[in-house]
């Protein structure tokens, strides 16, 4: 059994696309995890699954609650503007065959056609390999067992991704499959590409090298889910 684990806020407008896309079978089961919407995000998750729960405010809590409501042994975290890949839950079952795996996610692809969304993809990919990190919007996964070993995501505002990367590295390697996820470029457009990808590169680097609390971290963003 996979679970795929779905946080969300204030997604109405767009969920019931993105949830139609995906391939659930009898050996899948969608968790949808709202965070506080005060739209009718819940009535459109509830259209594909039973599972929908309200949390607290916060992914990396509603992340850790949703893998405490799954029943399969790999757990998929999946935002809510991301499309995967066709036949992404067998390659996912295939790549955790392999022992020596702790975790993997998808190398990204970006729902736009301008060229700086290829170097946002190229900068991503490529970070992402060189330094065996697992970004949220590529589309995590693991054993079920593994992350309950490390103890889920830590409570934190965000940079949850990139600090559970680091202790699972511990527990295995960390690998990069494709074909791409597709990720909305909403963020990107919203706040504008420059600033968004350069308050989200520096964000990063402050984090993992200078050691700056994502509680400081957090004033940067207008909009955390």
């Amino acid at each position: 059994m996979l679970s795929v684990i779905v946080p969300v806020l204030n997604e109405a407008k767009t969920l019931r696309n993105y949830l139609s896309m995906l391939a659930i079978s009898e050996c899948e089961e969608l968790i949808v995890i709202d965070g506080g919407s005060s739209d009718d995000t819940m009535a459109v998750a509830g259209e594909f699954t039973e599972k929908v729960f309200p949390a607290g405010t916060g992914r990396a809590s509603a992340m850790n609650f949703g893998a405490t409501k799954s029943s399969g042994d790999i757990l998929l975290f999946l935002h809510a503007d991301c499309i995967l890949p066709e036949d992404a839950f067998t390659i996912i079952r295939e790549t955790l065959r392999d022992a020596s795996v702790a975790a993997g996610a998808f190398e990204l692809a970006v729902e736009h056609p301008g060229i700086p969304f290829r170097l946002i993809e190229m900068g991503t990919n490529l970070r992402a390999r060189a330094a065996s990190l697992l970004y949220g919007d590529q589309g995590m996964f693991l054993r079920k067992a593994v992350f309950e070993r490390i103890g889920g995501f830590a409570d934190i505002p965000l940079m949850e991704d990139l600090e559970i990367s680091w202790r699972l590295k511990s527990s295995g390697r960390i690998v990069f499959v494709k074909p791409p996820i597709k990720a909305s470029p909403r963020r990107w457009l919203n706040e504008g590409i420059l600033y968004t990808t350069l308050r989200d590169w520096m964000n990063a680097f402050s984090y993992t090298f200078l050691k700056v609390s994502p509680d400081r971290l957090i004033q940067y963003y207008r909009d955390i889910r």
